[in-house]
């Protein structure tokens, strides 16, 4: 292996390695949040209905969604940094080369297609595998940082994003994440080395006798994936992990991150100040994510997650239901934002203690798409019956019931070292 130049900070490289991957997850975050915004404006400059931009929306939902576990493996076998830079080149083609479309199916292949893919390398499993790779300790926590990249991108573009469609077209919002994703290849060219051994360090937080990351897996691309999916659906614990990211995804992205501007507009309130809303959530959940991180190192995840999706259904109930007031709107930002991405260090967590290091990013890429899947069955669904309905009170409800199904559920999922007591029993008869 060749060792590159040493970098400043030593051990600590690490956190420079997490900033960069923090902007990263931003933008990505930015642009997945972006056809929330474009909803109304394209709405009024091509006429086109709400099903069909929430199609495109759902396409690119669900793209991201499945990319997630063959990101993962793409990762092992050719390095973070190489699908890092090649996916950010995919998001500024997609998001500049949909500022020429005037059809549907030219936003459903910028916004679908080319979106989710590009975005898909660039969510929950690059943080899972950067955390993976370069942290020893503290994986909880600098996870909870990195989850919390999603509202700090919700929180800095949401906002801004809708004055620049209020004041300067919808053109003008797409070329501004594009001039996002291209200012971050840089960064990535410069400041992110593989692994902490090729610029001759130790993951942070490692004792002396810890191993050496092994460095790039070997073998097929769809064997690495397909074989931890495999490994993993013989076991329970993976099918409640799947099912309750489902739920997830469905009660957050796909609902909330898609639907929630145009709920508001039915009621009266402008975009600005509905993005505005969405950006307070931003605020709250950055503090409730990386919270959620510190408690995973603390405290049995299955029981946070009972928690955060009890609590979510409920608040997701309850909103159709309110005045929509400044008073009632704000209280339900304040609750959910709380609440929106806190499930995903214990669903790590939970992912790691039940399928090991090894298998750990790709069974947790695998979970992801079970998170899109839902999220872009909610883009869908909302968008369906809010036009056949023409309210929003039935797709709110139901994503609600399955936010309290979704904590029973989480109650449910056994870890590794739950099985041992079972084994050892098994072989005392």
């Amino acid at each position: 292996m060749t060792i590159q130049r040493p970098r400043p900070f030593g051990q600590n490289y690490a956190f420079v390695v997490i900033a960069v991957v923090f902007l990263a997850l931003l933008v990505s975050a930015g642009m997945r949040a972006t056809p929330g915004v474009l909803m109304l404006p394209l709405g009024r400059a091509f006429g086109w209905s709400r099903d069909s931009i929430s199609t495109a929306a759902a396409v690119g939902i669900l793209l991201y969604g499945l990319m997630g576990p063959f990101a993962a493996a793409l990762m092992q076998r050719f390095g973070i940094r190489r699908v890092l830079l090649i996916a950010l080149s995919v998001m500024v083609l997609a998001a500049a080369g949909s500022a020429a479309m005037t059809r549907p199916w030219q936003l459903l292949l910028s916004w679908g297609v080319l979106s989710g893919a590009g975005t898909g390398c660039v969510a929950v499993v690059l943080g899972a595998t950067v955390v993976g790779r370069w942290f020893s300790s503290h994986r909880g926590l600098v996870m909870g940082l990195l989850t919390a990249s999603t509202a700090t991108g919700t929180l800095i573009f949401l906002p801004g994003l809708a004055a620049i469609a209020e004041y300067a077209g919808w053109r003008a919002v797409v070329l501004t994440i594009a001039a996002c994703c291209l200012a971050l290849l840089p960064l990535v060219l410069w400041l992110l080395p593989e692994r902490p051994a090729d610029i001759g360090l130790v993951r942070y937080g490692a004792g002396p006798d810890e191993a050496a990351d092994a460095g790039a897996a070997s073998g097929n691309l769809f064997a690495l994936t397909l074989g931890a999916l495999r490994r993993a659906s013989r076991r329970g614990a993976f099918w409640y992990l799947f099912a309750t990211f489902f739920v997830c995804g469905f009660t957050t992205n796909g609902l909330i991150g898609t639907h929630f501007i145009a709920l508001c507009g039915d009621h009266g309130i402008p975009e600005v100040r509905a993005a505005g809303l969405l950006a307070m959530m931003g605020i709250f959940d950055l503090f409730g994510t990386t919270a959620s991180g510190w408690l995973t190192d603390r405290v049995d995840p299955r029981k946070l997650l009972f928690a955060y999706y009890g609590l979510r259904g409920l608040s997701l109930i309850y909103l159709p239901y309110s005045d929509f007031s400044l008073y009632s709107l704000s209280l339900f930002g304040v609750f959910y934002g709380l609440d929106w991405i806190a499930t995903v260090p214990p669903t790590l967590r939970l992912t790691t203690d039940a399928f090991g290091e090894r298998d750990a990013p790709v069974v947790f890429g695998w979970v992801v798409a079970g998170h899109q899947v839902g999220a872009a069955a909610a883009a869908f669904m909302a968008g369906v019956l809010r036009v056949q309905l023409g309210s929003y009170l039935m797709p709110f409800v139901v994503a609600g019931a399955t936010g309290v199904a979704a904590a029973f559920l989480a109650l449910r999922i056994r870890r590794r070292n739950d099985d041992a007591p079972l084994a050892l029993a098994s072989e005392a008869a």
